[in-house]
């Protein structure tokens, strides 16, 4: 099904706009899987608010051209699905790297993050990226503990003194 000048740039306005906005995109050649399988990607890209579009190479060099995703650009060969993170840097790397592991068709050729394009074998540290309420809880961690450790400081000499009391005490009922 060919598409019309009007619906090419619909497409290429749409995804230029999602790239504009997204964190990470990647890239991955979809030969070879089944309708079935690829209904199952989408649900899962859906769940983690992750873009996922098949866009004629032609029509993707358009759109992700003055986004920071340019750095791909030239290298659109072949059947691609494009899968852009939405809220989370990891989350494309995420289903995508989930998916491969159970569907071997599934070939990530393209990762840029940050305006730079990363190697695709290491989607695995892109998606090991934590989620933003995994880094504010560890943000959160980080900050309360030399609070916590003052606090326990400030505390042990009173603590020391009750223990040394009972101490006493229990040896005097004792005798």
């Amino acid at each position: 099904m060919t598409l019309t000048l009007e619906q090419k740039k619909k497409v290429v306005a749409e995804v230029a706009e999602v790239a504009s906005e997204a964190h990470s995109a990647i890239a991955a050649e979809y030969r070879g899987l089944s309708v079935a399988e690829m209904t199952k990607l989408r649900i899962a890209a859906r769940e983690a608010n992750v873009y996922l579009r098949v866009v004629p190479n032609t029509l993707a060099r358009r759109a992700v051209d003055g986004t920071g995703f340019h750095c791909m650009k030239d290298s659109f060969v072949g059947p691609l699905v494009l899968a852009f993170s939405r809220e989370e840097p990891g989350a494309a790397a995420r289903v995508m790297a989930g998916f491969a592991k159970e569907n071997d068709k599934l070939k990530v050729t393209l990762i840029a993050f940050g305006g730079k394009l990363i190697a695709p074998s290491d989607i695995g540290a892109l998606a090991t990226l934590p989620t933003r309420e995994e880094a504010l809880s560890r943000l959160l961690a980080v900050m309360k503990a030399p609070i916590a450790r003052l606090a326990r400081t400030l505390a042990e000499p009173y603590a020391k003194l009750a223990r040394t009391l009972a101490a006493i005490r229990d040896q005097k009922q004792n005798q």
